[in-house]
């Protein structure tokens, strides 16, 4: 029993590895950077979405990156308008500033990410919940 609960660990940070590098290949940027942008990204996301939809999506993620989706949540009803032009500055205040970073061009690198790990069906719920400004950011299905 404690061989399979082990092997299910390893198994889920080979997968959040995995995220980690796509996004690493994607942008030509550290481990590091790609991990605080993964994080910044799916933050912000789980604060956009209604409490339904967060929990569908976490339901697909891998067990380590739903606790990093879930790490400093608190479950509140956000009040601010949900433009893409807001969406971006959370990410931006999240990740911190990076003087040579395209920002809306990381947050696409993040969804592409989402796109490949996650249903088809998940990920149309997910862009429809948002704006219309926002979805442009997510790759064309």
């Amino acid at each position: 029993m404690t061989h399979t609960s082990v092997t299910g660990f390893t198994r889920s940070a080979e997968q959040a590895q995995q995220w980690v590098n796509e996004l690493t290949r994607d942008l030509g940027w550290s481990e590091h950077n790609a991990y605080r942008l993964l994080k910044s990204v799916l933050h912000t996301v789980r604060d956009w979405l209604s409490p339904e939809e967060m929990a569908d999506l976490s339901a697909q993620l891998p067990t380590l990156i739903r606790g990093i989706y879930f790490e400093g949540w608190k479950p509140e009803t956000p009040t601010w308008e949900r433009t893409k032009h807001d969406f971006v500055i959370c990410v931006r205040n999240s990740f911190g500033y990076e003087p040579d970073v395209d920002i809306d061009q990381a947050i696409t690198a993040v969804f592409k990410v989402l796109d490949h790990h996650i249903s088809h069906g998940e990920i149309v719920h997910v862009r429809n919940s948002m704006k219309k400004s926002l979805r442009n950011l997510w790759p064309a299905a």
